[in-house]
C-alpha cells in the first residue's frame, strides 16, 4: 500500500477517484471502478463519488 491518498494525474478515466483507491489499497483499477458502477445504479455511487472528488487532493505535478 502507498502511504498518501492521491488522485493521479494519468491513469485516470473521470476524475481519478477510482484509480487513487486503487493504488491506495493495491487492487485493480477494474475493480473498484466496477464496484462504483454497482452502487450507482443502488443510488449511493455518485454522492460517494463526488465527494471523494472534493475531499481527495491531485497529485502534486
Amino acid at each position: 500500500m502507498t502511504t498518501a491518498l492521491e488522485r493521479p494525474r494519468s491513469g485516470k478515466i473521470i476524475g481519478g477517484v477510482c484509480a487513487a483507491l486503487a493504488a491506495r489499497f493495491g487492487v485493480p483499477k477494474f475493480l473498484v471502478r466496477l464496484g462504483f458502477v454497482i452502487f450507482g445504479v443502488v443510488g449511493v455511487g455518485e454522492l460517494v463519488y463526488i465527494a471523494l472528488w472534493i475531499m481527495i487532493p491531485k497529485a502534486p505535478a
